[in-house]
């Protein structure tokens, strides 16, 4: 098939260079023109594992290109993914602009029948808002040109975004036409090998599953971490909880890791879109709500742990093991590691930190830190080490090296990845999530 692709950022890379590996002709499309020369010569703008590769490779065997020439690529496609952001206001409410622009611009361009595919996560009711919009365009320009509009949501998890469009555990159309349907059947056609399951349904349900799957997942989040709250005060240990409730099959043990809560591109946005999508349907959203304070807590409980061991923090040091949201990719979106940044500037200490991979893009945002090449060089001279994000490079440590470089042997573990007997026999102050 010949698959145009609106939008080159995350969703729209991997979007792009999985589609184009399963041997269809791919053309992404993107208004930044040196974005677009950039992505040509296989230069991804972001970390993720494998992208490059998959990209440099489709674009050697013909399958992959990307231009900024969109009403050329869309009446060249059979069909139209729209992958454009859709950033979430500080009330929750959904920003759509990005995807009435792209559907402006199909809808200006087309000339003949087209299916126009959503992967963009989008509230309730967005397919027929782009249904809408192209047939306005059309009915400006006089013209009599058939289209189709399916939500087709994307389930990519950051880290391994690749492995999950390839492998992935459902995929979920929106659309209420049979022919449509046989397209995207045909579409998916290579992932029938791996028994993946499709599911069909209409539009609206289609949007709504992806803030329902990502709402639950940051509640199971939120649950565990309150747990492991009560787990402090009662001397429990949560990992030990989390073990037992893991082998309850109805339960499961993913996503039941105690620590200093989630944070990125999708939990925080998703969540909070649900809320206010639910609130403007006249439905108030209480458990995803409570999610969202407890979430929001979780990070002010880790810095009042910083202070219940230090006291005042004025001019003492602090290192910071951890800028990402979570291992394996370079976005530090609503990262909690920000949070206690800003926290801890705010009383007046001082601080170092050291990630694998997100350094360059945090030295645009984060100011006034020191920016250190490895953990020894930020663990030296610190009143406090704070593990912020689980790298496997920060599970093997020398610990008998951090200690001697520190001031003060405290360490403060948001992700759990120590045991806290073994630190406090090397002579740590150790402080965990949930351990009692």
């Amino acid at each position: 098939m010949k698959i145009c692709v609106v939008g080159s950022g995350y969703v729209g890379l991997v979007t792009s260079a999985c589609f184009a590996d399963f041997g269809n002709t791919v053309v992404g499309v993107d208004i930044d023109r040196e974005k677009v020369k950039q992505l040509n010569k296989g230069k991804v703008p972001f970390h993720e594992p494998g992208l490059d590769e998959l990209i440099k490779n489709n674009i050697k065997d013909g399958r992959l290109t990307f231009t900024t020439n969109l009403k050329k690529v869309v009446n060249d496609s059979d069909l139209v993914f729209i992958c454009v952001g859709t950033p979430t206001h500080r009330n929750g409410s959904i920003d759509l602009s990005y995807v009435e622009r792209a559907a402006r611009n199909i809808g200006e361009s087309i000339d003949g029948y087209k299916i126009v595919v959503t992967k963009s996560t989008v509230p309730v009711g967005t397919s027929k808002r782009i249904t809408g919009i192209i047939a306005a365009a059309l009915k400006k320009r006089r013209e009599k040109v058939k289209f189709d509009v399916v939500s087709n949501p994307e389930f990519l998890r950051e880290g391994a975004a690749v492995f999950d469009a390839t492998h992935p555990n459902r995929i979920i159309v929106g659309t209420e036409s049979t022919a449509v349907r046989q397209v995207m059947s045909e579409l998916y056609r290579p992932l029938y090998l791996l028994g993946t399951p499709m599911v069909f349904t209409n539009c609206q349900t289609a949007e709504l599953a992806k803030y329902a799957a990502n709402a639950f997942l940051a509640t199971k989040i939120s649950f565990i971490n309150e747990i492991a709250n009560m787990c402090e005060i009662v001397g429990a240990e949560v990992k030990d909880i989390a073990k037992a409730m893991s082998y309850d099959n109805r339960i499961g043990g993913k996503f039941l890791h105690a620590g200093i809560g989630y944070g990125g591109s999708c939990f925080p946005k998703d969540t909070r879109g649900l809320v206010y999508q639910s609130g403007a349907a006249g439905y108030e959203m209480k458990i995803v709500a409570a999610a969202i304070k407890v979430n929001e807590e979780q990070v002010k409980r880790f810095c009042r742990k910083i202070v219940s061991q230090l006291g005042t923090l004025k001019n003492k040091t602090i290192g910071i093991l951890g800028l990402s949201f979570k291992p394996n990719t370079d976005d530090i979106r609503e990262a909690p590691a920000l949070a206690v940044i800003d926290f801890l500037q705010h009383e007046k200490a001082l601080v170092k930190v050291f990630d694998p991979v997100a350094m360059a893009l945090a030295r645009r945002s984060v100011k006034g830190v020191t920016f250190c090449r490895d953990a020894y060089q930020t663990a030296k001279d610190c009143d406090a080490l704070l593990i912020i994000t689980e790298w496997n490079e920060f599970r093997n440590l020398d610990l008998a090296r951090i200690n001697k470089l520190m001031k003060k042997p405290v360490i403060i573990d948001g992700r759990n990845i120590y045991n806290p007997g073994e630190m406090k026999k090397l002579g740590f102050i150790y402080t965990g999530v949930g351990r009692g």
